[in-house]
């Protein structure tokens, strides 16, 4: 059984991969790879992705499969859209969350009561809540007080704006901190004037809904017998767990998590409803579930790096997107090494000679064309769910059928 990591570990690596950032960030000149601007979208961008990840996270603990996490986002963007205009955005983004709670009921009866494929209910989710959701923005956008004030068949009027925060003095003086482009200094005031300046406060909630999570699933009672049904529920229901109802209720969570993640891309980033808008962050959070082998902590760091890769490309373009390779050589250079001295030589002369045409590549070049700066977070998920896949451990009865009585 593998040892956790202690506090003093992640520290560890988390101050080594600040210095591996601010050191590629020197030598490239891409002063925007750690600024507060960047990491401000980075972590704007990762609430929905880290959003939909918890959605998941609470699904698959209790053994239920959800690929229907995109479709509940779906669902999620257009009740906090077609509320929100009406009414005010905090009322759209309970909407939000009651529109994500629908797509999650109608996945755990199709799943747990009629015991249909767990990944057959999510591509079907996924499919109604497309065609639910156009066929309701046609049928409330378009015409009458709606497209007067901007509605059409794609999209909703726009809403007001949920309100955010600035830490006084604290942001301003990082500012000026990373102005001076020091070395780690201005990329720590960087990364932590990020993290304190136009601050949303769905963000906020985000974090405690992270943290909440792990307190409620592995520090009580009600979290380990939800475990259970996830892990072995024929055990649980023996020792007299109901496993239906903690089924149906990690499910009903999940779906308003996830539709929580669409109202944020509804309210927060755009301010309406708009077709189309949750461009696979429910499939991305999917990814950073798995990545952070179904924990909130590195499900966290997952939706941290997917958002971090996707502000890069949208904020900075090709010029900041290639000294990523620079990182990627040294990150892939290191694993080559590692698993070297493991004797894996396969991986190692693989991880060796990626780090080498990537090399190459940098060296090359002096940017990175725009159809590829397009696929970067794309590529990151790909990348990453690679590199951890031999350290995963998913729950033992994730996505098998289970009927009522098999444990007496």
């Amino acid at each position: 059984m593998k040892r956790k990591a202690s506090l003093a570990q992640i520290l560890l690596i988390v101050a080594g991969a600040l210095l591996l950032v601010s050191a590629v960030r020197v030598i490239t000149g891409a002063d925007q790879l750690t600024s507060g601007g960047q990491i401000s979208a980075a972590l704007g961008l990762a609430v929905p992705i880290g959003l939909a990840g918890l959605a998941g996270l609470w699904s698959e603990r209790a053994g239920v499969v959800n690929i229907g996490l995109e479709g509940m986002m779906i669902l999620g963007t257009f009740g906090a859209g077609w509320v929100g205009w009406q009414t005010s955005p905090w009322l759209g983004l309970l909407a939000g969350i009651g529109f994500g709670v629908l797509g999650g009921l109608v996945h755990a009866v199709a799943t747990i009561t009629f015991g249909v494929d767990h990944i057959v209910s999510g591509v079907a989710v996924n499919l109604l809540a497309v065609g639910a959701t156009q066929y309701m923005a046609k049928l409330f956008f378009n015409e009458g007080d709606a497209a007067t004030k901007g509605g059409n068949p794609k999209q909703s009027p726009p809403a007001d704006s949920l309100p955010s925060f600035t830490v006084p003095g604290l942001s301003s003086g990082l500012e000026s901190i990373e102005k001076h482009h020091w070395f780690l200094v201005s990329d720590l005031a960087g990364i932590l004037g990020g993290l304190v300046t136009d601050v949303s406060w769905v963000t906020v909630l985000a974090v405690v809904l992270f943290v909440g999570t792990w307190w409620l699933l592995w520090k009580t009672a009600f979290g380990l017998r939800l475990r259970s049904c996830g892990e072995n529920p024929v055990a649980a229901e023996s020792l007299g767990v109901n496993v239906y109802s903690y089924k149906y209720a990690a499910v009903a969570v999940s779906g308003g998590l996830a539709g929580l993640g669409g109202a944020f891309l509804a309210l927060v980033t755009s301010h309406i409803y708009l077709e189309g808008q949750t461009g696979g962050r429910g499939y991305i959070g999917l990814a950073a579930m798995i990545f952070g082998n179904w924990r909130p902590g590195g499900l966290a760091m997952g939706a941290g790096l997917f958002g971090f890769s996707d502000a890069l490309q949208l904020r900075n373009g090709g010029e900041t997107v290639h000294a990523l390779l620079l990182l990627l050589v040294v990150l892939l250079g290191m694993m080559a090494a590692w698993k070297a001295y493991k004797k894996a030589l396969v991986p190692a002369v693989v991880s060796a000679v990626v780090a080498a045409v990537i090399l190459v590549w940098y060296l090359m070049t002096d940017t990175v064309p725009g159809d590829f700066v397009g696929a970067t977070p794309y590529v990151v998920t790909l990348l990453v769910l690679s590199l951890s896949a031999q350290r995963l451990r998913m729950p033992k009865a994730d996505g098998m059928r289970y009927r009522k009585g098999q444990g007496k």
